[in-house]
């Protein structure tokens, strides 16, 4: 069965934003994945010292075939040097995998499915 890894920007910790419709789009996708025979898990991170051990946590909790980090970490030009870590520690901690880039929460899944 392939695996994907969702790496999001935490919706509670950006301002203005509703949390709670962000992880309902997520959860949808969640729910295409398992509906796809595909397991997929997400992992949200703030900009700050627990993203590292957050993300080595779950890029090494199994082998991952895709990691998809979220157009909100890349877009986002304060948050440049994140994308750059999540970038260089899936290459170290799961390199088997590819990586591939959603535009919105709305299209993880095709996202990863160009790479499965």
């Amino acid at each position: 069965m392939s695996s994907v890894l969702v790496v999001g920007y935490d919706p509670q910790a950006i301002p203005g934003v509703d949390a709670a419709a962000v992880h309902a789009v997520l959860d949808a996708q969640l729910d295409r994945f398992a509906e796809l025979d595909v397991e997929a898990a997400m992992t949200v991170v703030v900009y700050d010292e627990s993203a590292e051990p957050t993300l080595v946590a779950s890029l090494t909790a199994r082998p991952w075939d895709v990691v998809v980090v979220g157009g909100g970490i890349r877009k986002t030009e304060q948050l440049l040097p994140l994308f750059e870590q999540i970038v260089n520690l899936t290459r170290r901690h799961a390199p088997q995998a590819a990586i591939a880039f959603n535009s919105n929460g709305g299209d993880t899944v095709e996202a990863a499915r160009r790479w499965l």
